[in-house]
């Protein structure tokens, strides 16, 4: 009689799922455990009941609590960089382009289940890893304003840079302004708005021959 193999990728319904359907299914259920209760609150209890799974299956895919969050924190990081990249490649004009990237950062924040939460508000900014992660996407997304939006006003590399710095920070900080207030405004009203306030600045320095 062979042994009783370990515990494999079923619901508690029984029904099996691919594992990369399974990590999905994980990670749903540990984004709203922790943008509702924080990192330091949430239990893997909590969220393998809420995944319908059995914590041997959870541990199977992540082996702590930590591994989780850092999981779901880069799917959130890079989902942010791609949204941004897809932003800045979407149009050559610079105008439309401070239009776009502000708009990727309210869509980012206005996303399902607030999970920008887990890239901008973290409670766990004193881990190294998460540190680090927040960190990479946030200078991806300032290299890419950087090298799209101001190059070609003909500043320098260190110039450049923090006028990017300050576009990216407009826009997440007034993004979650715009969500904590209720969406007072219309998206489209806000991102306008926001957008126009950016390009009066950037817009100020001459396009560059060449």
């Amino acid at each position: 009689m062979t042994e009783t193999a370990p515990e494999t990728e079923h619901t508690a319904r029984g029904v099996r799922l691919p594992r990369t359907a399974r990590r999905a299914q994980l990670l749903s259920a540990a984004q709203h455990v922790f943008v509702a209760n924080g990192y330091h609150a949430a239990a893997m209890d909590e969220i393998a009941e809420r995944a319908g799974v059995s914590k041997p299956v959870l541990y199977q895919h992540f082996p702590g609590k930590l591994d989780l969050y850092l999981a779901l924190l880069e799917t959130q990081a890079d989902e942010l960089v791609r949204r941004l990249d897809a932003a800045i490649e979407s149009t050559p004009d610079n105008k439309l382009r401070v239009h776009a990237a502000v708009a990727a950062y309210f869509d980012f924040v206005n996303g399902e289940g607030h999970a920008y939460r887990l890239v901008f508000e973290s409670d766990l900014r004193g881990e190294p890893a998460v540190e680090q992660a927040i960190e990479n996407a946030t200078s991806q997304c300032v290299e890419t304003i950087t090298r799209a939006v101001t190059a070609d006003a003909g500043l320098d590399e260190e110039r450049a840079r923090l006028l990017a710095v300050g576009l990216a920070g407009l826009s997440q900080v007034t993004a979650r302004y715009w969500l904590n207030d209720g969406r007072a405004l219309p998206q489209d009203d806000a991102v306008a708005l926001i957008a126009s306030l950016a390009w009066r600045g950037i817009g100020g320095f001459p396009l560059q021959s060449g």
